[in-house]
């Protein structure tokens, strides 16, 4: 899921309860975000701009 905001734990709870694996932001992710993440095994990235990101949990899932 790409959204077009901060990651906030809501966000990352739920993309985790809809199923889906990754979630990217396109600003920065919240200290409790980045946490609920990798507790949920959610794959988290923020700062997306054109082809490059920042991974917060679990980098793996985004290596293209």
């Amino acid at each position: 899921m790409l959204i077009s905001s901060r990651a906030s734990y809501e966000m990352v709870q739920k993309t985790a309860r809809a199923g889906i694996a990754a979630l990217v932001a396109v600003s920065a992710p919240t200290a409790l975000a980045v946490r609920v993440a990798s507790e949920a095994g959610l794959a988290l990235a923020c700062w997306a701009r054109g082809d490059r990101l920042t991974a917060y949990t679990h980098p793996e899932a985004f290596v293209a």
